[in-house]
Order: C-alpha cells, then structure tokens, then sequence
C-alpha cells in the first residue's frame, strides 16, 4: 500500500516504524512514552482503526499498533498465513521493541491473536481491554461469514468484488461512517490484490473441529485462565452483527472480575460508534492498570 493521500494523513497522523520479522516487514506506528499499550487490529482492518485512542493516550503513554501481515503498510503475506504466524509476528515486534511490560487492547481477530501471544507470556501482561472480539472457539458464525467461507464464491467477492470490506464497513456500525474514516478504514483493500489477506483471516477461522487453526484457538482459550486475575475491561458495541451479546457473556464467564461497559448504540467497529465515551472509558481503565 502507498502512503496515505493529503486527505487522510490528518486522521492518522504517525508515521510508522518498519520492523523486519521471519515472514517480511511490518508497519508498526510507535508513538508517545511510558507505559506501553499495545493495540491488536481483526479483519478487515489496520491500525488506522485505533487512531482517535493513540492521540487520546500518547501524551502518557507509548502506544504500539501493529499492521498484521497483508494489512494496511505492512508487506503481503508471503502465502495464506494462520492466526499462531500472526501471533509469532506480534512477539517479534514486541522484543524488537523492546517492550517487557504492556496493555493489551484488541478488537475483531485480534482478540484471537492478541490472547494467543498473552497467553504464552502472561508475565508481560499488566491488562486488557477486548473490544467485541473472540479468543475461543465460535459458537455461532453470521451468515456474513458463512457466506464467504463457501469455496471459490467466497475468495471471489472478498476478492474480486471487496465484498467483505465493504460490507464491514457498512454493516459494522450503527451510525454510518463519516467519509474520512471510511475512506481509511477501506484504504489498505482498493486494489485486488491486496484483498488476499482478507481472505485467508476469514479462511482461518477454525469452525471445524479438523481446521488447522482449531487447536490453536482451544490452546487460546485454555490460557486465558493464566490472565484471569489481571485487571480486564470488556467495551461492547451492542449491535455487533458478528460478536453479538452471547461473546460478551462468555468473556464475562472466563473473566467474572473484568469491568463491563455495554454501549447500546454501538455496532463492530466499536471505536467508531463508540467515539469519545469510549475513548475516555479505555482511559480510566488504562490509568488505573497497575504496572
């Protein structure tokens, strides 16, 4: 992906690292100082998704957002990468950035990633913030999902039509995007190309018992229990089509202490919906995070 156009750089005002990992080179913004929090994108999204949060929380904190293989300005996936690669990724950037210490915030697929990565280091975890997402085996998958998972229609709209981004971002949030966020949310997927790793996150989602990325996910979840006694925040859009109040119900069974805060106006894409009372809420929580 190209830089940013004039238009855009105004809401995603970093300019991020380029951090070399086994599989290629990731786009990683790195902003502020202090204690670190590290922010985990799903699909079909970027860092740009958590760009009101980092201004917000930069000026105390060291804010780390990563660009998943395939995603936003870092490099395409060098073949159809699975949730553990992604994971590994994750690692990486944090050694390489020297991080010991962070705040966890993931959202969509990157709850997934996000919790595998915590999971095998729980000492480097001091909190979480999970935003309509996931770290265990589905119970249920919109027909959205469905839809694109059948065999060669699926790549084809992702793909050929970006029916999945879009989609997203129109059946994602409850008020309609404005046109900037829009415009950048969907940025990384305007050329064809790119869309392929759209695709291959939606391919990894472990319905079946015999899918390669199964066992990975029942690991996740069966590591959660190595982060229940840090301090959690569950921030939900109630009118998510996807993670709908079921996932929030089994986030609250696995972490009875975290704080919940429901937004009933909010659909996915959380942020967006969410606007300032989330952005300030995710403040108070991080503020009182022990490290």
């Amino acid at each position: 992906m190209e830089a940013l156009p004039p238009s855009l750089r105004l809401f995603y005002p970093f300019t991020p690292k380029r951090i070399s990992v086994s599989s290629g080179t990731l786009s990683v913004v790195d902003e502020g100082s202090g204690p670190a929090i590290v922010f985990v994108h799903g699909n079909p999204s970027w860092s740009f998704l958590f760009r009101d949060a980092i201004v917000a929380l930069r000026d105390r904190f060291r804010c780390v957002a990563v660009d998943h293989q395939g995603c936003g300005f870092s490099d395409p996936q060098p073949h159809r990468m699975r949730m553990a690669e992604h994971s590994e990724n994750l690692g990486a950037v944090l050694d390489a950035l020297g991080i010991e210490k962070y705040i966890l915030v993931a959202h969509d697929w990157g709850g997934a990633i996000g919790s595998h990565r915590a999971g095998l280091e729980p000492d480097r975890v001091a909190g979480m913030v999970y935003l309509n997402t996931a770290a265990f085996p589905l119970q249920r998958m919109p027909w959205q999902i469905r839809m694109a998972r059948v065999p060669v229609l699926g790549r084809f709209l992702m793909e050929r039509c970006n029916a999945f981004a879009l989609g997203a971002a129109k059946q994602g949030v409850v008020n309609p995007l404005r046109p900037a966020a829009a415009d950048g949310l969907l940025y990384p997927w305007m050329e064809r190309e790119s869309r392929t790793a759209v695709s291959a996150f939606v391919e990894d989602i472990p319905w079946r018992a015999t899918h390669p990325t199964r066992r990975t996910i029942e690991e996740t979840d069966e590591r959660l229990e190595g982060l229940k006694k840090k301090p959690c925040l569950l921030a939900w859009g109630m009118q998510d089509f996807c993670f709908d109040e079921k996932f929030l119900d089994e986030w609250i069974r696995r972490f009875p202490d975290a704080e919940v805060e429901r937004y009933p106006n909010a659909g996915h894409y959380t942020f967006e919906d969410g606007g300032d009372p989330l952005i300030e809420r995710i403040e108070r929580f991080v503020d009182s995070v022990p490290y």
